[in-house]
């Protein structure tokens, strides 16, 4: 094995550049026109372009990806996650066209790959399974009589894919069409397979998964377990190892469980087994048949590189290990950072300024090494990187590796808070919160922690957003004008600032040397209050120093665009606009009351909505795909529909018009509910 092509884009495809050059092996990246500059595209060996945008016009094209390899000399694939990972039918034709597949034989893929086939074999093997349905009549009468049969509640699943697409819980029968249709919608569009199952739902469990590892002599291990039950929509955003709710007992039945479906496959290479867990009750998910975002957490805690030994497997190696060997030192934790404000809403936009803590990129730490705590970030994030609304919204992962958990919890929460990201909404404050979450800390967070939490979580943020938004909101006019502001007026400047459509208007007083005396605008209900004295002066790196009652914090602000400002101070970031100059009449709230706008990039799939409808609150409007996923654009308030601007198919922007409406009793809201 001499070149390997990568058949992936962003932070995995950076990983196994990594590790392969590491091992003295060239690699292949490939890319869509989007992803033209990307940092993985540079870091390559060499680079062929695959053309289009969207991943069915690039990562998925197997034609494509075959001729990149022939063209570039590559004689092994590695697929990364996601897009082709758990494709079956490409691996054969990458095993077809005389390449290495650094991945599982395709029948172990054909036999784990659907839900419904690996819940047959795992029941074969004495694995734990879920009382359900997953039989070949997809007709909806059938799944009625099942649910029946099993009793509700049930989830709905896709049989091909995973990452939560196609996943819903069903309450009650009367829920279920509408579940069917969305679930097989959101499953065609994801993994081009739109056939569902059934099963008992768990209410209350942890989703606790093991890593396998096996190779082509016949010897197959478990690397422990990790903890991925804080998700949402469900899919996950903080994983640990190793769960709080596991001893070594437990350890030892799950893992001999995981290698039994392994081994019962037929498994080569690196796979993971996903179970729901209630108390010591444990039943199977599905098996993922590729390397696992998360598998940063088993590498820090074992020191292994498993990429390395994906590739060692593939070149026909044994495994370097015997399980009474495998030593699982500390506590690691990763947490996903993605593109998306705290209501799960995916943004696309431009990085406009990033800075990150100091940290190890890809790194895994040996085994044997003392377990200080260690912080990895594997991204694929620069400054003016493009998010489109093409691909999945997370931007990278952050990982720590510590003694205690609590030490690791610890030492994340230090390093969200001192990474700055800045142009357009991610979740980085909001993991951080939920780290901190008294609940999560002891380790009693479950599947539903954010489910009862998540407003709570939302609740503490905007607290402080708005507490930093008062206190550092200057910081943008003085950056965007500091010799202007640091001269001496004998008049105080009207200002006003707009945060989440409430504006804060006050009056300004330059007293020279980038002195401010600030007072709330006469009028307020607070212009009795005694102005307060700042200094602000810009340093070197270009953050604003900001100084009051003597206590100095670095503020950091970018434009982007128009009047309107995306900041950081601390662990807190937030948008704000400056409307001094605007009419006060538009300067308050903002429109929108008769209007449904699009809040990002998107593929309109489904409209409900009709001319003189009148829909109650709540309701759906509009669906639209973004991001791999489904979003439900619902009314808060009753409403009479005027006008509908969009049809399926088409794209739309964010802030576009999509419904008029004629009547509304409240609001409209901008917002999706998905």
């Amino acid at each position: 094995m001499k070149r390997i092509l990568i058949a992936n884009r962003g932070e995995i495809a950076r990983r196994v550049i990594r590790t392969a050059h590491a091992m003295g092996i060239e690699t292949v990246a490939v890319y869509s026109e989007p992803d033209a500059q990307a940092l993985h595209v540079r870091e390559a060996t060499l680079a062929f372009a695959l053309g289009g945008n969207t991943s069915a016009e690039s990562y998925l094209r197997v034609d494509r990806l075959l001729e990149a390899a022939r063209a570039t000399g590559a004689d092994a694939i590695h697929p990364g996650y996601g897009f082709l990972s758990e494709d079956a039918g490409f691996a054969q034709a990458v095993q077809d066209a005389g390449l290495c597949w650094i991945g599982p034989p395709p029948a172990a893929i054909r036999a784990l790959g659907s839900k419904s086939a690996a819940k047959a074999l795992a029941a074969a093997q004495g694995v734990p399974c879920l009382p359900g349905y997953a039989g070949e009549d997809q007709s909806e009468a059938r799944f009625v009589s099942e649910a029946a049969r099993v009793g509700y509640p049930v989830m709905v699943k896709a049989v091909a894919g995973g990452g939560g697409r196609g996943m819903r819980l069903v309450n009650e029968s009367a829920q279920l069409p509408a579940a069917l249709a969305s679930a097989r919608s959101e499953a065609l569009a994801g993994f081009g397979n739109g056939d569902l199952l059934i099963e008992r739902a768990v209410l209350h469990p942890r989703h606790v998964e093991v890593q396998v590892f096996a190779d082509t002599l016949g010897h197959c291990i478990h690397l422990g377990e990790r903890d991925c039950s804080v998700q949402r929509r469900h899919q996950k955003i903080i994983e640990e190892a190793p769960s709080p709710a596991v001893d070594a007992a437990l350890r030892e039945r799950m893992g001999a469980c995981a290698v039994a479906l392994a081994q019962g496959a037929g498994y080569t290479g690196a796979g993971t087994v996903e179970f729901l867990m209630e108390g010591e009750a444990f039943y199977l998910m599905e098996m993922n048949t590729r390397l696992q975002v998360e598998h940063p957490v088993t590498e820090a805690l074992s020191g292994l590189d498993l990429v390395e030994w994906q590739i060692r497997v593939a070149r026909g190696e044994p495994l370097p290990l015997a399980q009474p060997e495998v030593r699982l030192q500390g506590h690691a934790i990763e947490v996903r950072l993605c593109a998306e404000d705290e209501r799960f809403t995916p943004h696309t936009g431009r990085v406009l300024h990033f800075s990150a803590p100091a940290a190890g990129a890809f790194a895994v730490v040996p085994r044997g090494a003392d377990a200080r705590s260690t912080l990895r970030f594997d991204h694929a994030i620069e400054c003016g990187t493009e998010v489109s609304p093409y691909y999945d919204a997370m931007l990278g992962k952050l990982i720590v590796h510590a003694a205690t958990r609590e030490a690791a919890i610890s030492a994340l929460v230090q390093a969200l808070d001192q990474l700055e990201l800045l142009g357009l909404p991610t979740n980085r404050a909001f993991l951080a919160e939920c780290l901190d979450h008294p609940q999560f800390r002891a380790g009693q967070a479950l599947i539903s922690f954010l489910a009862s939490e998540a407003d709570a979580v939302r609740e503490s943020l905007l607290k402080k957003e708005l507490l930093a938004h008062e206190q550092r909101g200057l910081a943008a006019i003085f950056t965007k004008n500091s010799t202007d502001w640091s001269l001496s007026c004998p008049f105080p400047r009207p200002v006003r600032l707009r945060h989440r459509g409430t504006t804060t208007a006050l009056a300004v007083q330059a007293l020279g040397a980038g002195v401010l005396q600030v007072q709330a605008a006469s009028g307020h209900a607070d212009s009795e209050t005694p102005p307060a004295r700042l200094q602000l002066s810009v340093q070197p790196d270009g953050a604003v120093q900001y100084v009051q009652a003597g206590v100095a914090q670095r503020v950091r602000v970018v434009h982007a665009g128009g009047q309107r400002w995306h900041m950081q101070a601390g662990a807190v970031d937030w948008w704000q606009e400056d409307v001094s100059f605007m009419p006060a009449a538009r300067s308050g709230a903002g429109a929108g009351a008769t209007e449904l706008r699009a809040s990002f990039n998107g593929r309109v799939v489904q409209v409900s909505a009709t001319p003189g409808q009148v829909l109650a609150a709540g309701e759906t409007a509009v669906v639209i795909e973004s991001m791999k996923l489904e979003h439900s654009l619902a009314v808060s308030a009753g409403a009479t529909v005027a006008e509908v601007l969009v049809s399926a198919g088409q794209q739309v922007t964010p802030g576009q018009v999509l419904v008029r409406f004629a009547v509304a009793a409240t609001d409209a809201t901008k917002e999706p509910r998905a």
